[in-house]
């Protein structure tokens, strides 16, 4: 029986690419996703084992690690992608705003890792866990501070990871910048949003489903960040 791979948020956006790309080539799934949707159905017709969790909700994650220890004696990878980009415009309640968002890209990662490492150090070879951080990692934002906090948290997991699991587990990170719009972005805002990097483009989601590629393809090359930012770095 093949190691199955997990991803977490892999019903829609760069989630749903990777794990697109992964069925294409014949690994076993299991996805998380946090509500209902037709591409639900369609991942599971496909053969990969959908479980429901929202990741702000810690019992939902303890429930999720009980199901993939169930399910499965070893696992070639985890994807950490589920990701929430609530911003403080939104709310006044701020403590509850940083509780949500640490718990969403910090905690769940971190207990996932630790509840699961068994599963990983089981497999037969070296296996991955790729963490989706984001570009304010290392800049800040000044419209989603709790958000970029978070990640900071989750690249600093890797880093720590990285050292623990070794050489058994590469652990790495992809920061993504601007890689997709959305239906309703303006044509205003997607003219402004790709002048803010060099290369001026938004390549798509593939973008991120050639990085996780490479890192799983890499025999050498943990505790990294791969950097997807059209070099936004430099402007």
């Amino acid at each position: 029986m093949q190691a199955p791979i997990l991803i977490t948020g892999g019903a829609q956006r760069l989630g749903l690419a990777m794990a697109e790309s992964l069925l294409d080539q014949g690994h076993e799934l299991i996805i998380t996703y946090r509500s209902h949707k037709p591409l639900v159905e369609t991942l599971a017709q496909r053969g990969a084992m959908m479980v429901p969790c929202d990741f702000a909700i810690p019992a939902h994650i303890t429930q999720l690690c009980e199901t993939v220890n169930a399910s499965c004696e070893s696992l070639r990878a985890i994807i950490h992608n589920a990701s929430d980009w609530d911003k403080e415009a939104s709310t006044d309640d701020y403590a509850a705003l940083m509780q949500k968002m640490i718990q969403v890209h910090a905690q769940a990662p971190y207990q996932i890792n630790l509840a699961l490492q068994s599963k990983l150090l089981a497999f037969t070879g070296v296996a991955d866990i790729i963490h989706m951080t984001d570009y304010v990692q290392t800049t800040g934002s000044q419209k989603h501070i709790a958000y970029a906090a978070s990640k900071a948290a989750l690249h600093n997991l890797t880093l720590s990871f990285a050292q623990l699991l070794a050489p058994d587990v590469k652990v790495n990170s992809i920061a993504p910048a601007l890689l997709m719009f959305n239906e309703h972005d303006s044509a205003e805002y997607r003219a402004k949003s790709l002048k803010k990097s060099i290369l001026e483009i938004c390549p798509g989601a593939q973008e991120a489903v050639k990085a996780m590629h490479f890192l799983f393809d890499s025999d050498f090359v943990t505790g990294q960040t791969m950097h997807l930012d059209g070099g936004r770095h430099l402007k």
